[in-house]
C-alpha cells in the first residue's frame, strides 16, 4: 500500500465514523422509545387489572404479552386458584430433587393454571405386521411437482389462529422442527367452554346448508400465452403477439385485438409480474406493483353483484390481476391468472397447455355433464362437488354448515401437512444416501369417509364412563379430541402426533421419551398412536368431538379419481408425444382439483386485497403489501364469510388421515391386508423428512407401488455419502439432485 492509498483509507474511515455515529444515535432514540412504548404497556395492563371481571388471556391476547408477564405485571389476575398456589409453594420449599433426575427449568406458562384432569385412553396394540413385502418394482417415474397454494382462496395454506385458552403442557423437545432448536415454544390451544358457551361447539349455522346449484356455472372465453415468447394460443392456432413492455396493459391490449372477447389470460411461461423485481425488497412488492401498473386504456375490477370478485390477488408465484376497461368498467371483466395454479407447465408450450385443458374437460365431462373450469382449480373442485350432493336420503337437503365457533375451533387446531425436518443426533451427520418416497395423488385416498352433521361432545369424564368397546369405537370414529400425550420411555423413533408451538411451522411431532404436551388430533393419529405395532403412547382424552359417519366427498373423490386414471393411462400409452405430455399434464391438474378443493372446504378467515390512492385514508386494519407513485396495495382479513359450503370438519379430517398415512399404511387385497407401508415400517434413524405427502430417509424400502391413490412412489434417490441438511432449503436441494440421479439412473436402465 502506497502513502496515497493511505491517506485514502483513512479519510474513509473517517466517514464511516460519522455514519456509525448517526446509526448509533438512531438505534438509542428508537430504543427510548421502544423502552417509553413498553413501560406504557406495562402501566395498562395494571390499571386494566382494577376492573373486576378482568381476566388475564384476553388482556394477553390484546397486549402481545404471555399470560406468565401479564401475572407478572399484574398479580390479581393470576388465574391459578388460591389454594393451589400456597400449595405448590409449600411443596416448592420442601421438595428434594433426586440425584437422577434431570433439572429442568419449568415453562413459565405451567404455573398459570393447574393441568385439567383427563380419562386415559385404552391401549389398542395390535400384533407387530408380520407380512412379507415384495421386492422393489422397476422404478416408476413422476414429473416433480410442487403443489401451490391457489392464488384465488389461499385456502390450503397454514394460518395458525392463537387463541387465549388454559395453557398447555411444555413440549420437552422441539428439535424435529424445520426450525433451529429455541425458536419456537408452546403455544396455546383454545379448549371447549363449559356451560351455555360450549352449546354454540354442539351446533350448526342458521339457514346455512350446502345445497345443489339450481345452475350451471357460465363458461369464460379464455386463451393461453407464453410471455416470454409472445406465443398465444386462442382456438385451433397459435399467434405470435408482441407485448412491450409486458405491463397488464399491454398484455391485454396485444390479446383482445388477436382474440376480441377474451375474459381469462393463462400464462404459462414468463412470469411477467417478476420483471423489475431486483428494484423491491420482496417479491410480493414486485407483484403488487406489475398488478397496479395500469395504462389509460384499463383500471382495476371493482365488481358488480356478490358472486364477482373484484380487485387484485397478490401471490408471490400465481398472482390473480382484474381489470375492467377504463371507458366502461362495468362491461366486463378480464383476468390475467398463472397457469402454476393448475400445474408446472415444465416447459410445455403455450398451445400443449391449451390442450391440456381440453383433455381435462374432456375427462371430467364423462363424471360430469355440466362440468365448467372456472378460474382456480379450487373453485372448480367445490363447484363439482356440489353437483354431487345427494337428492335422496338423510342429506337430500345439504349438509349443514358449523357454527362459526366450531369452525374457528377446527381452524386453530386441526393442522394441514406434515413438514418436518428430522436433525442429528436423530439421524446421522452424513447420511448413506436420500431416498425419496412420495404417496400418489394421496388425499384421493382418504376420502371414502367423512364426517357430517353435528358433532356429540365428550368430556373426559363421559369418556372414563364408557365400555373399553365404546372407547375403542369412539377413537375409530370421524372425530377430534383434546388430549394429553406422553411418550413412552424407550420409544426410538420419529414423533407420531402434533404439538402445537409458535413459530412458521406452528405444529411439531416430539419424540422425546418422557415429553409430554397437550393438543388435539383427529381420530386417526390417536387411534394410531395408541394402536401402532412398536409401543403404545399414553393419551388422556381431556375432552373430544364425535361426529356421524358419513360419506359427503365419496362420491367427488371416486369422479375425480376416476379421470385422474383415465389421463394417467393416457399420458402413458398415447403415440403422440405433445399429447402423452398434455395428458400428464392435465392429470396433475385434476390433482389440483381436489387438493385445492379440499383446502377450499376449510374456509380460513378471508384475505380481502385492495388498493387506495396515496394520500387517501386506508381502510381499517389493513397490512401494506406496496406502493408505488399513485395507490397504496394492501390487505386485510375480513373474518368467516357466509359460504354455503365451509366444511373445515371435512379437510381436518382428511389431513389428519393423510399424515397418520405416513407413519402407517396398509396395502389390501380386497379386505385382506397383503403389505404395509410408511415412517413406522422403516428402521428408527432412517427418516430424514416429512413433506405433506412424502418421506425421505437414507435407504430404500420394500414397499410396492401399484399405481394407485396413496401408494408410495420412488420419487428420487441421491447416492451418499450426503451431508445432513440443515435447512428445509438445502433440503429441497438434495431432493432436486436426488430426482435428477434417479431419473438418469431409469433413463439409461430402458435404454439397456
Amino acid at each position: 500500500m502506497d502513502r496515497q492509498t493511505y491517506t485514502a483509507e483513512l479519510a474513509s474511515l473517517r466517514e464511516l465514523r460519522t455514519e456509525i455515529g448517526q446509526a448509533e444515535k438512531t438505534v438509542a432514540a428508537a430504543q427510548k422509545q421502544l423502552d417509553k412504548l413498553t413501560a406504557q404497556r406495562a402501566r395498562r395492563v395494571a390499571g386494566l387489572a382494577g376492573y373486576e371481571g378482568a381476566q388475564a388471556a384476553p388482556i394477553a391476547k390484546a397486549s402481545g404479552l404471555t399470560l406468565a408477564d401479564v401475572v407478572r405485571i399484574a398479580p390479581l389476575l393470576d388465574p391459578t386458584p388460591a389454594a393451589v398456589r400456597a400449595a405448590k409453594a409449600e411443596d416448592q420449599a420442601v421438595a428434594v430433587v433426586p440425584a437422577a433426575a434431570p433439572v429442568q427449568a419449568p415453562a413459565p406458562l405451567a404455573e398459570a393454571a393447574p393441568q385439567p384432569v383427563g380419562a386415559l385412553a385404552p391401549v389398542l396394540t395390535r400384533p407387530a405386521p408380520v407380512v412379507e413385502q415384495p421386492a422393489p418394482a422397476a422404478p416408476a417415474t413422476e414429473a416433480p411437482i410442487e403443489p401451490a397454494a391457489d392464488a384465488a382462496d389461499q385456502d390450503i395454506v397454514e394460518q395458525p389462529v392463537p387463541a387465549a385458552a388454559a395453557p398447555t403442557s411444555p413440549v420437552a423437545s422441539v428439535a424435529a422442527g424445520v426450525r433451529p432448536v429455541g425458536e419456537s415454544v408452546p403455544r396455546d390451544l383454545p379448549t371447549l367452554p363449559e356451560g351455555p358457551a360450549g352449546a354454540r361447539f354442539e351446533a350448526v349455522t342458521t339457514g346455512l346448508v350446502s345445497k345443489r346449484p339450481p345452475y350451471t356455472q357460465l363458461a369464460r372465453a379464455t386463451v393461453f400465452l407464453d410471455a416470454a415468447t409472445g406465443d398465444l394460443a386462442v382456438r385451433d392456432q397459435v399467434v405470435r403477439l408482441t407485448l412491450g413492455a409486458r405491463t397488464p396493459g399491454e398484455i391485454l391490449d396485444a390479446v383482445l385485438a388477436t382474440a376480441p372477447g377474451t375474459e381469462r389470460v393463462y400464462i404459462t411461461a414468463g412470469a411477467p409480474w417478476h420483471d423489475g423485481a431486483e428494484r423491491y425488497s420482496t417479491l410480493k412488492d414486485a407483484v403488487a406493483a406489475w398488478l397496479n401498473t395500469l395504462s389509460e386504456r384499463w383500471t382495476t375490477a371493482v365488481g358488480a353483484g356478490r358472486d364477482k370478485l373484484a380487485g387484485h390477488f397478490v401471490h408471490q408465484r400465481q398472482p390473480v390481476g382484474r381489470y375492467a376497461p377504463a371507458a366502461a368498467p362495468d362491461t366486463g371483466t378480464v383476468e390475467i391468472r398463472s397457469m402454476g395454479e393448475w400445474f408446472d407447465a415444465d416447459g410445455a408450450d403455450a398451445a400443449t397447455c391449451r390442450q391440456a385443458f381440453t383433455l381435462l374437460w374432456q375427462a371430467l365431462r364423462r363424471h360430469w355433464d355440466d362440468v365448467v373450469l372456472m378460474g382456480s382449480p379450487s373453485q372448480t373442485g367445490r363447484d363439482l362437488w356440489t353437483r354431487t350432493i345427494p337428492t335422496k336420503g338423510k342429506w337430500a337437503g345439504g349438509y349443514p354448515v358449523l357454527s362459526e365457533e366450531l369452525r374457528g375451533l377446527l381452524h386453530a387446531t386441526g393442522g394441514q401437512g406434515r413438514t418436518e425436518l428430522i436433525l442429528p443426533p436423530r439421524v446421522p451427520e452424513q447420511l448413506p444416501a436420500l431416498v425419496e418416497y412420495d404417496r400418489t395423488f394421496a388425499y384421493a385416498r382418504h376420502l371414502w369417509k367423512s364426517p357430517v352433521g353435528t358433532p356429540t361432545r365428550i368430556t373426559a369424564q363421559g369418556f372414563a364412563a364408557m365400555t373399553e368397546a365404546e372407547q375403542a369405537k369412539a377413537l375409530m370414529s370421524c372425530s377430534h379430541w383434546n388430549i394429553r400425550v406422553t411418550v413412552p420411555a424407550g420409544w426410538n423413533h420419529v414423533g407420531l402426533l402434533p404439538a402445537p408451538v409458535t413459530g412458521d411451522r406452528a405444529w411439531v411431532y416430539p419424540s422425546e421419551p418422557g415429553t409430554t404436551f397437550t393438543t388435539w388430533a383427529g381420530g386417526a393419529e390417536v387411534h394410531l398412536a395408541l394402536s401402532n405395532h412398536l409401543m403404545p403412547w399414553k393419551v388422556e382424552i381431556l375432552g373430544g368431538l364425535v361426529f356421524e359417519d358419513g360419506k359427503p366427498l365419496d362420491d367427488w373423490g371416486k369422479r375425480l379419481k376416476a379421470a385422474w386414471a383415465d389421463l394417467t393411462n393416457l399420458s402413458r400409452i398415447h403415440g403422440e408425444e405433445r399429447q402423452r405430455q398434455a395428458a400428464y399434464l392435465a392429470s396433475r391438474a385434476v390433482r389440483s382439483v381436489l387438493l385445492f378443493g379440499l383446502g377450499g372446504f376449510a374456509q380460513r378467515p378471508r384475505l380481502v386485497s385492495g388498493t387506495t390512492p396515496v394520500g387517501e385514508a386506508l381502510p381499517a386494519g389493513v397490512e401494506i403489501l406496496g406502493q408505488d407513485g399513485e395507490v397504496v396495495t394492501w390487505q386485510r382479513q375480513a373474518g368467516f364469510s357466509r359460504d354455503p359450503n365451509a366444511h373445515p370438519e371435512w379437510a381436518a379430517y382428511v389431513w389428519s388421515g393423510a399424515r397418520a398415512a405416513l407413519l402407517d399404511m396398509k396395502y389390501r387385497d380386497g379386505k385382506e391386508i397383503v403389505g404395509y407401508a410408511g415412517a413406522l415400517h422403516a428402521k428408527p434413524g432412517t427418516v430424514v423428512y416429512f413433506g405433506t405427502d412424502g418421506i425421505a430417509l437414507t435407504e430404500r424400502q420394500p414397499w410396492p407401488y401399484r399405481g394407485e391413490p396413496g401408494d408410495y412412489l420412488l420419487k428420487g434417490h441421491l447416492t451418499g455419502p450426503v451431508e445432513h441438511p440443515t435447512s428445509q432449503e438445502q433440503y429441497l436441494t438434495l431432493r432436486g439432485q436426488g430426482r435428477a440421479e434417479l431419473a438418469a439412473a431409469t433413463k439409461g436402465a430402458e435404454q439397456q
